[in-house]
Parts: C-alpha cells; sequence; structure tokens
C-alpha cells in the first residue's frame, strides 16, 4: 500500500481527501513529481496524479525528436496535382479519359482530364518541384518533407475532416491534439496545453479539437472562430475588470474549499476535478494571455516576413505569427485554420481563381512562419504539419472545377526531427490514387505522436469497458522520413 493515499481524520466526522491531503502536505509535491515518474507502473497513482494536476508535464514514453505540434490545416481539401503533387501526363492528357476505373464511390459525377492551370518548377537544393501558387514556400522546400501518398476513406467533408482531427468519422473521439497533451501535458501551466486558432464550425465543429471522454482539460481551447477575423480573435472573458485578482483568489479559494468538502462526501469525481482545475487555469490565464497575444511589441520585419504588411495575408499571417508566440510560450498542440464561409479549398468550380485567391493568403504567412521558427532555434523541436481533409481529382467537374477525392493526396511535415528536402510516397501517373509507400491517416497520426515520443498503442484511455487509442487497431510509423 501507498503510504501517502491514506485518510487522515481532520476533525471529528470529516475525512481528507487525498486530493486534499496531496495538496496541503509538506511533502505532497514530491509524491506528485515520484508518481509522475512511477505512472508507468501505477495505473490508479498516474490517474490520481492526472486528476489533481492533468496539465502537468510529463516525460514522453520514448526518445521525442519534437515537444510540440503546429498543425496549418487547410480546409477544403487543395488540390494535390496543382500545388506539390507535378504530373506531366496530366499536362500532355488534358481533356482525355482517365485510362483506368474511378473509384467505386465518389462524392460527385467527374469528366475527363483536367490539366494543371499553373507551371512548376525546381526549388533550392533538393530540386522538389512546386507549383507556382506557393513561391515563398518554394523557397522553404529543403526544409520540408513531401508525403504525396496520403490516403482516407471519407469522400465527403464532414467525415474526412473528423478523421484527419480524431481518427474516426464515424465516432465521436478525443482530437490528436487532445491525445497528446493527454500523453504529454504542456510546459506553461499558465496557458491551455492545445490552443485552436480560429477554428472552422463546419464539418464537426467543437468535436475537432474536444476531448471527448478524455478529461476536460486535454480539449482545445478556440480562440475566434473562422467567421472572426484573426485581429478580434481573443479569449472572451479572459479580463475580469470589475474584480481585483486578490479577491478573485480569495473567490477560488472558497469555491475550492466547498468543492473539496463535497469531494469527501461523494468521493472521486472527474467532472468536478475538471472544473475545479478549470477556475485555477483561467485565472492564471488573466495575466498571461493578453500579454500574448498582443504583437504590438514584435519588429517591423517580423510583421513583414508573416505578411501583416498587406490586407491579402494580414489575416492568416496574424494567425500564424500567434502560433509561433503559443509554441514558443510552451503550448503544447497549436492549430491555424485556413477557412472563410464563401471559398475555402472546395473548389468544385472556378478552380483557378478559388485556389489563386486561397494560395495567394497562405503562402507568405507560412513560409514565414518556417523561416522564424528556424531563426529562433525552434523548428529543430517542433513538427509543422501543413494539409487538408483530401486532396481533389484530376479528372474535371464541369469545365473548371476538381471534386473531392480522399484516394490520394499531400500533406507535408517540416521541423521535428523529419528529414528536409525530400518526397515519400507517389501517386499514380494522373494524380488519383496512393500508389507507392501509401501512407494512410491513422499511419500519419502515429507518425506524429512517434515524432514527440509517444507509442500510438500504448498511449490509451480505458472508457466504456475497452481501451481506446487515436489510431484504434490501426497504424504504422513511417520511420522512413525521420532524421
Amino acid at each position: 500500500m501507498n503510504p501517502f493515499l491514506w485518510t487522515h481524520r481532520q476533525a471529528p466526522g470529516r475525512e481528507m481527501s487525498r486530493r486534499e491531503m496531496l495538496r496541503s502536505s509538506a511533502v505532497g509535491f514530491g509524491y506528485l513529481a515520484l508518481s509522475a515518474l512511477l505512472a508507468g507502473e501505477s495505473n490508479a497513482d498516474a490517474k490520481l496524479v492526472a486528476a489533481i494536476d492533468p496539465l502537468q508535464p510529463r516525460l514522453p514514453q520514448a526518445a521525442a525528436r519534437a515537444k510540440r505540434v503546429i498543425f496549418l490545416f487547410m480546409k477544403g481539401g487543395p488540390s494535390q496535382v496543382d500545388t506539390f503533387d507535378y504530373k506531366p501526363l496530366l499536362q500532355r492528357d488534358h481533356g482525355k479519359p482517365l485510362p483506368f476505373e474511378k473509384p467505386r464511390v465518389q462524392f460527385a459525377k467527374t469528366g475527363n482530364l483536367l490539366k494543371s492551370p499553373w507551371q512548376f518548377k525546381k526549388y533550392r537544393q533538393s530540386g522538389i518541384e512546386v507549383s507556382e501558387l506557393f513561391p515563398h514556400v518554394a523557397h522553404r522546400v529543403d526544409d520540408i518533407c513531401f508525403i504525396n501518398s496520403v490516403h482516407g476513406t471519407n469522400a465527403a467533408h464532414g467525415g474526412a475532416v473528423l478523421k484527419l482531427h480524431t481518427g474516426s468519422d464515424t465516432f465521436v473521439r478525443p482530437s490528436l491534439g487532445s491525445w497528446i497533451t493527454y500523453g504529454l501535458g504542456t510546459e506553461n501551466r499558465n496557458l491551455p496545453g492545445f490552443v485552436t486558432i480560429c477554428p472552422t464550425l463546419a464539418h464537426g465543429g467543437v468535436n475537432n479539437w474536444g476531448s471527448a471522454f478524455l478529461p476536460a482539460p486535454y480539449g482545445g481551447t478556440p480562440i475566434g472562430n473562422a467567421s472572426i477575423p484573426a485581429d478580434q480573435a481573443i479569449v472572451r472573458y479572459v479580463k475580469n475588470r470589475r474584480t481585483s485578482p486578490d479577491r478573485q483568489r480569495s473567490q477560488l479559494d472558497l469555491l475550492a474549499q466547498l468543492n473539496r468538502e463535497h469531494l469527501q462526501e461523494t468521493g472521486p469525481n472527474l467532472a468536478l476535478e475538471g472544473r475545479i482545475n478549470s477556475f485555477e487555469l483561467a485565472f492564471r490565464m488573466q495575466t498571461a494571455m493578453p500579454e500574448l497575444q498582443d504583437i504590438s511589441k514584435e519588429s517591423s520585419a517580423t510583421l513583414k516576413l508573416y505578411g501583416i504588411d498587406d490586407k491579402v495575408t494580414e489575416n492568416f499571417g496574424r494567425q500564424c505569427l500567434m502560433a509561433r508566440r503559443f509554441a514558443e510560450s510552451g503550448v503544447r498542440f497549436v492549430q491555424v485554420t485556413h477557412s472563410d464561409p464563401y471559398v475555402q479549398w472546395d473548389q468544385h468550380s472556378d478552380l483557378k481563381k478559388g485556389h489563386e485567391k486561397n494560395a495567394l493568403e497562405v503562402d507568405r504567412p507560412i513560409a514565414g512562419l518556417l523561416t522564424d521558427l528556424k531563426a529562433r532555434g525552434l523548428l529543430d523541436d517542433t513538427l509543422v504539419v501543413w494539409g487538408g481533409e483530401f486532396g481533389r481529382t484530376p479528372t474535371a467537374q464541369g469545365d473548371n472545377g476538381r471534386d473531392h477525392n480522399p484516394e490520394g493526396f499531400t500533406m507535408w511535415l517540416a521541423g521535428g526531427g523529419v528529414r528536409g528536402g525530400i518526397r515519400y510516397g507517389a501517386t499514380d501517373d494522373y494524380g488519383y490514387y496512393a500508389a507507392k509507400d501509401k501512407v494512410h491517416i491513422h499511419d500519419l497520426h502515429a507518425t506524429i505522436l512517434h515524432i514527440l515520443g509517444l507509442d500510438h498503442e500504448k498511449l490509451t484511455y480505458r472508457y466504456a469497458g475497452r481501451d481506446f487509442r487515436l489510431t484504434d487497431v490501426h497504424g504504422h510509423i513511417v520511420t522512413e522520413i525521420l532524421a
């Protein structure tokens, strides 16, 4: 029996809970540290520590290449054959029928092959070909690993977005950021472990950054949403203008005392523990968050680097700069979403106009983020992930659009111990199906966790009588892309 898991008589008829004892005991914090080290050997003790202090930083399960993730989500599905997966035969055979069968299940009907309206050119030492849509990102290709063989299972936005974010397109499951925060905690106790900047409210909404059955502290904290300009995206009610910090502290202490007394009567209650922790974090965020979101002290050169000096790139540039500031401040998982209520990357028609608008808004800010992270030494231990929920068909929808295509598309990774300047995997000659070294969404998730020192088969949570994990019963680590 662990000598610290006792109940101590505080007063006649009252017993001190384990949580209260740990908080008040002179050796309580020493026990927390010991329990963190022994968490793998005592699941009960680990759950106790997690309930008391859910966001405490935890050691990875294995050697980690990265400490944090920045996920750049391109809502709607960018076209791989128009961005980072050049297909000469598609250009040559424009207007001809696809020379093999289309998928049995398609989102909409498409016709003959549609060539890319943009030129591709080789860049930097690696000589990787990039579309003229991304001239700034093209100059960072030596830092990027392009995975040209990603594939999923759902041709509809809702299911595909959920699959990318949670590993499931049929059930409510914890998001990628929640699993990572659950596994590693956070590096800054005054900030959430998982932040999502201007997330889309469509196609799954909060489920894409929610913690589902994981404890509430592991859920993402949304800052604004896709319909709000980034300069107006703030944490609501972060400042209490009516009550002083000292008075708030007294109120929280009284509330905590009442909650502890309630817990003594009812026993462990994860929901109540979660509320207590959320109150404490919200109190600490009052000081940390406004300072972090204030970019007025950033140099003019930095603002220009992210494109904040240009109306076209200002909005996404501000999101990317905030992502760097959050990552630099110790937030474990930061998501940035490029989306708007009208265009997104979902060009079923007018491909040229839509993709040019979208790429122009994000190209310079993304390149600026990679440049800034590298200059600050953050790219070495920060994994940057770029991509959408699926790609587009190489065949035409209507005269000048492309349909959804989960059969084969491109995502890329940079930093965090990933080999830069390489292309991994390939689609067929026309860019329809993943054909070589295929990488399923489950494989991508397993690889991201591995880069962070987490074993996707061992990072589990028992719920409803079974052990759940992000990759369910699937997933293979793509070791070939690791440095």
